[in-house]
């Protein structure tokens, strides 16, 4: 089986050739958005990160910045910073090229004299690089160039018997082919943790991912906190969902069944292929960020309830398994595999429907999340503000 994508002079593969307009802190984060609107082949971010900030959400909000930077669906990157932040533009621009030989240029708002003077510079580079983009032309790629992140939003009761294993029937198929899966959402495994834990290839993988579920707790535990007041969330247990352990078991379905590589840091990026694991939140936006960070070039995301859930960079696929979800939000679901609840279809037949989806939109065919111009970000924060 075979996408048409982008080859990256890095080995890697993207399904999308975007100019990313990224911006080195919150307070450019407008200026980049103007520029964008007016360069077509450019994508930008929206970051409420990046300054005032202790080391460990510097350090964090570096890596998502420097991940999305070196994501294979981007060409190039024009980075657009204020001047005063805790990384300058210069700085965060140069880490990137020593990572990468992308195109990279980078501008400042007060060296520059404001938002116009930089939007205007920046536009004009930003045009150039699209311009060098389009010359990449798509070609024959096998399944094994795929790297796909899978998440779950909104679950409900449907999410762990319909929408989730045949995602994870999709997962399976792509690590049999050779390619890479991604699951995260750690919070998420509490209560099933010991079951997803025997899918280690090894007894440190299987250690690991005990003990990334315990750190999370034990995390919480410091500033007094318990994650089981807030899972599952107000719209899980409307959609049939009473404790943790329904949600983490339904949950760890989406993944499939082959065994875990490697479980790696949040917004990490990996040195493995096959089926991985991100140490990420439970909240499915700041989640999604940091796997599309960690590299993920497509991600397929189950929902019950329902979300209109996009990414700037990479591909958002919907599925769910609600026949009313389906319906009522067709302007954002991508794939209906509601038919396994009445006997219509099988886990298996669903599983490959998504992959043959999987591969179109690999192949160029947009999804809802991109038709609507959706981008939804959120970075991390590991402590509080200073």
């Amino acid at each position: 089986m075979e996408f048409m994508g982008y080859k990256r002079s890095d080995g890697s593969v993207g399904v999308r050739n975007h100019v990313l307009i990224l911006p080195g802190c919150a307070c450019a984060s407008e200026t980049c958005r103007t520029v964008a609107a007016q360069v077509k082949g450019t994508k930008n971010v929206i970051i409420n990160v990046g300054c005032s900030d202790v080391q460990a959400n510097t350090d964090m909000t570096q890596r998502v910045l420097t991940g999305f930077a070196l994501n294979p669906n981007v060409y190039g990157v024009v980075v657009i910073g204020l001047g005063c932040e805790t990384v300058g533009h210069k700085e965060l621009a140069a880490k990137i090229r020593q990572l990468t030989d992308k195109p990279v240029v980078s501008f400042g708002i007060q060296e520059e004299g404001g938002t116009v003077e930089t939007a205007a510079l920046a536009v004009r580079a930003a045009r150039k690089m699209v311009e060098e983009a389009s010359k990449v032309k798509r070609v024959p790629c096998p399944v094994s160039d795929l790297f796909v992140a899978i998440e779950c939003g909104g679950s409900d009761a449907t999410s762990g018997i319909a929408s989730n294993p045949a995602v994870g029937n999709m997962a399976d198929r792509i690590v049999d082919m050779g390619g890479t899966t991604m699951m995260s959402e750690t919070v998420e495994f509490i209560g099933a943790e010991h079951v997803l834990a025997r899918r280690g290839a090894t007894d440190e993988i299987h250690d690991q991912i005990i003990r990334i579920c315990e750190d999370y707790e034990k995390h919480l535990a410091l500033a007094g906190q318990d994650c089981r007041t807030g899972q599952p969330t107000p719209g899980n247990k409307v959609g049939g969902l009473s404790t943790i352990e329904e949600k983490s078991l339904g949950c760890i379905h989406k993944g499939g069944t082959r065994p875990v590589v490697e479980v790696l840091a949040e917004a990490e990026r990996p040195t493995k292929k096959g089926s991985l694991i991100m140490d990420t939140p439970g909240y499915d936006i700041s989640s999604v960020t940091s796997m599309v960070a960690g590299g993920a070039t497509v991600v397929v995301f189950t929902t019950g309830r329902g979300t209109p859930t996009g990414h700037a960079l990479a591909p958002v696929i919907k599925v769910t398994g609600n026949p009313t979800t389906a319906e009522r939000m067709k302007d954002n679901m991508d794939i209906d595999v509601s038919k396994i609840l009445v006997g219509e279809e099988t886990i298996n037949e669903a599983g490959k429907r998504i992959l043959d989806e999987v591969l179109e939109v690999a192949s160029g065919k947009v999804t809802k999340a991109e038709a609507l111009g959706f981008s939804d970000i959120a970075v991390d924060h590991i402590c509080r503000y200073i």
